[in-house]
């Protein structure tokens, strides 16, 4: 364990300059999924057909292997940045448009029905009545699209991404060597971290866009 410190306080700032990467490629790729997932969810929500047909499909999607998505998208896109942030905002939509989906669904029809009495049009009844009060159950969505995109994110080191990745690969690469473990345990440790965070990020949002009524 002595070791493993030593060898942190010499790595630390390269160590930090990945989970900064790994950070910001989850963001960028989680803020496209969110917009994509919300925008479909409001259009399908009302539709059961077509509800059914989005979740499908995206569902379909989160189940491809990461290696081979990525492999797919290298002759398209090349290698680095754009099929990481590509692969992974393929992956972020399903969970947030099922949550969008059943949270838009979950909101009471006689406050919908009460605010079309009051001559709110469509546009006005999603946008001030059905999204607020569906906002935690979709920051739900969201949250679970995160902690996936940073243990999927950890794979695009294998198409030259950005992120933690580049440690667990190097350290596979060199098994058998002094630094090995060193370089998977260092990725890992910030990749968890990198997560918790992420989570305590939404737990914090889902309290705050909660209305006082309705939290538990």
């Amino acid at each position: 364990m002595d070791l493993f410190f030593t060898y942190l306080q010499f790595t630390y700032e390269d160590l930090l300059t990945q989970t900064g990467e790994h950070a910001l490629a989850v963001g960028i790729s989680l803020a496209l999924g969110t917009i994509v997932a919300l925008t479909l969810g409001c259009l399908v929500y009302q539709r059961e057909g077509s509800a059914k047909v989005a979740i499908g499909i995206t569902g379909t999607i989160l189940t491809i292997p990461s290696f081979a998505l990525f492999g797919l998208l290298i002759p398209l896109l090349g290698l680095g940045w754009p099929p990481t942030i590509v692969a992974l905002t393929l992956y972020a939509v399903f969970p947030i448009l099922r949550n969008t989906v059943t949270g838009l669904r979950g909101v009471d029809t006689a406050i919908v029905d009460s605010a079309q009495g009051m001559g709110l049009s469509r546009r006005q009844r999603l946008f001030r009545i059905e999204l607020p009060l569906a906002a935690p159950v979709i920051i739900a969505g969201i949250r679970v699209s995160a902690l996936i995109l940073i243990g999927i994110a950890a794979i695009a080191a294998g198409v030259g991404g950005p992120g933690l990745g580049e440690g667990f690969f190097s350290g596979l690469a060199r098994i058998g060597s002094a630094t090995a473990l060193y370089l998977v345990l260092g990725a890992l440790l910030a990749v968890m971290v990198l997560a918790l965070l992420f989570d305590i990020g939404f737990l914090v949002l889902k309290r705050f866009v909660t209305s006082k009524g309705i939290r538990n």
